[in-house]
C-alpha cells in the first residue's frame, strides 16, 4: 500500500479523501488541516463521509512528513499565495513523496514555466528524490487530455475549443465568486481573475501543452473579455442575494494562436444566475453545469461532460473529476523515475482494481 497524505480539506481536499480512501493501493496515513478547528476530526467527517477512517486531522506538517509518506495530495489553495504553496510541495518533495495538486498554475505546461517556479521543484527533486505532478482543477483534463485524444478521432481538424459552461452559485467558495471572480461586485469593480494576462497566466499552459502535444507552435496567446450585469436581483439558493447591476455573468476565451488564426481555445462562460446573458451558450443537457470539447473539422467532434457528486452537484462533481485524475496518477508516478511531469506524460489509465469497489 502506497501511503498517502492529503493536505487540505477544501473543495479539493475533501474530494481526495474519499478517492484516496476508494483506491485499491493507497492508504491514508494523515491529512493536514490549517484550520484549528479541524485538527483532531476524523478525516471521514472532514470528508462528509460516514463512520469513521480513523485518521485524525493535524496541523504538524513536520511531524506527518518526518514519517516518510510516498505521496502527498496538496490540495490547499494556490491561487493566491503561490510561493507558500511552491514552498509546501518543495518542502514534501524534499521528504521524498510524490506529490499531485492542480494548485501550481505555471507548471501544467512546466516546460515553459518561469524559472522561480520550475527550478525550485527540480532543486527539490534532485535532494528528495520526490516528483510532482500537476493538473487543473477546472479540470485540467478537459483542457489537455481529453480534447488530444478527441483529435485523433478526427480527418483534419481545424481548431479545438474547450468550453467551461457553469452557474457559479453552486460554487462551495463564496469568496472566491465574489472577490476572485466579481459576482454581484458593481461593474466598474476589477476582479483579480479577469485582470488582463491572469487568465494567460491560469490557463496560458494547459494551450501550450496541447499545442505541444498536437505538434504546433503558438504564435501568441490572446485573451477576449465579455462581462454583463443582471437586469434584475436574484436570490440564489447558496449564496444569498445579488443585486440587478451588478456583475452577473462573464465569458472569456484564452486563443492559441497558429498561423494567425485562433486553433486552440480554451473559454470559460460563468453565470451566477440563468437569467443573465441568456443569449450566451448553456450546459446541452440544461442543469448547473458541464464540460465541453468541441473539434472543428472533418468530421465535427463535440463530446459533452457532465459529474456531479456531493449531492447532485455539478461544481462538486468537476471538481471530484479533476482529483480523480491526479490522485489515480499517484501509483504510476510511484513507480516512475522522480522527475517533474505534466499531462502529457502521466498516463489516464482504466479504473483497474475499482470497478464495483463502493467507497465509505
Amino acid at each position: 500500500m502506497i501511503s498517502t497524505v492529503v493536505w487540505g480539506t477544501g473543495n479539493v481536499g475533501r474530494a481526495a479523501i474519499r478517492a484516496v480512501e476508494a483506491h485499491p493501493v493507497l492508504e491514508l496515513s494523515a491529512v493536514l488541516v490549517h484550520d484549528p478547528a479541524k485538527v483532531g476530526r476524523d478525516a471521514a467527517q472532514l470528508a462528509s463521509m460516514d463512520g469513521q477512517l480513523g485518521v485524525a486531522a493535524t496541523d504538524d506538517i513536520a511531524a506527518v512528513l518526518a514519517a516518510g509518506p510516498r505521496a502527498v495530495v496538496y490540495a490547499a489553495s494556490g491561487d493566491i499565495r503561490p510561493d507558500e504553496a511552491l514552498a509546501d510541495i518543495t518542502r514534501a518533495i524534499r521528504a521524498g513523496a510524490v506529490v499531485v495538486t492542480p494548485a501550481l498554475y505555471p507548471l501544467y505546461d512546466h516546460r515553459s514555466a518561469p524559472p522561480e517556479f520550475r527550478e525550485p521543484v527540480l532543486a527539490a527533486v534532485a535532494e528528495g528524490g520526490g516528483s510532482l505532478f500537476v493538473s487543473g482543477v477546472d479540470p485540467g483534463w478537459a483542457n489537455d487530455v481529453l480534447p488530444l485524444l478527441l483529435s485523433g478521432l478526427g480527418t483534419t481538424v481545424d481548431a479545438i475549443r474547450c468550453q467551461e459552461i457553469f452557474d457559479y452559485s453552486t460554487y462551495d467558495q463564496e469568496e472566491s465568486v465574489r472577490d476572485l471572480v466579481g459576482m454581484g461586485r458593481p461593474m466598474e469593480y476589477e476582479p483579480l481573475m479577469l485582470a488582463p494576462s491572469i487568465p494567460t497566466m491560469v490557463w496560458g499552459g494547459q494551450l501550450r501543452l496541447m499545442a505541444r502535444g498536437l505538434g504546433v507552435e503558438l504564435d501568441e496567446i490572446r485573451e477576449t473579455m465579455d462581462r454583463r450585469a443582471l437586469d434584475a436581483t436574484v436570490t440564489t439558493r447558496t449564496m444569498g442575494t445579488f443585486e440587478a447591476g451588478t456583475q452577473g455573468a462573464v465569458r472569456f476565451e484564452v486563443q492559441g494562436i497558429v498561423e494567425g488564426e485562433p486553433r486552440i481555445v480554451i473559454e470559460h462562460i460563468t453565470r451566477i444566475h440563468p437569467s443573465c446573458a441568456p443569449d450566451w451558450p448553456v450546459p446541452p443537457g440544461g442543469g448547473d453545469g458541464a464540460h465541453r470539447v468541441v473539434i472543428e473539422g472533418s468530421p465535427r467532434i463535440e463530446v459533452t461532460v457532465e459529474a456531479t457528486d456531493e449531492g447532485e452537484n455539478r461544481s462538486a462533481g468537476g471538481n471530484a473529476t479533476a482529483v480523480g485524475r491526479l490522485v489515480n496518477a499517484i501509483d504510476w508516478l510511484v513507480a516512475a523515475e522522480p522527475g517533474l511531469y505534466d499531462a502529457l506524460d502521466v498516463p489516464l489509465r482504466p479504473a483497474v482494481g475499482r470497478l464495483g469497489r463502493k467507497k465509505r
